[in-house]
């Protein structure tokens, strides 16, 4: 499994702050093994396009999140984002709550529940 990744953190008005999450992440980074290779804060859009990027050229293999409400603005959000990640075979890993596994024996996307 390759391990590059990119850290990203999402707060909802900017009177947030997004380094709770990153210190979080980086230590979930630093105990799954994973090379960091970019980190993204956003109160506005325009970070998440930028991980995009990285993954549809391949310099990543995961976006590490603290939860998945913070990478997708809604449900079919999500939804369409993972599924363009799963044709670059890129995951979304989320400290809380449900990892997306796009590259699985089957093909299929697989959710799990971390503990």
């Amino acid at each position: 499994m390759n391990n590059r990744a990119a850290i990203y953190a999402r707060v909802s008005t900017s009177d947030q702050s997004c380094e709770r999450q990153v210190a979080e992440l980086t230590a979930f980074a630093e105990r799954g093994g994973y090379d960091v290779v970019g980190m993204f804060k956003e109160t506005a859009s325009g970070a998440r396009n930028q991980i995009l990027n990285l993954a549809q050229a391949r310099h990543i293999d995961a976006i590490l999140v603290s939860e998945l409400s913070r990478w997708g603005r809604s449900t079919q959000d999500l939804l369409d984002t993972l599924n363009r990640l799963a044709g670059w075979k890129v995951s979304v890993v989320a400290m809380n709550g449900m990892t997306f596994e796009l590259d699985t024996p089957h093909g299929r996307m697989m959710a799990t529940m971390l503990a």
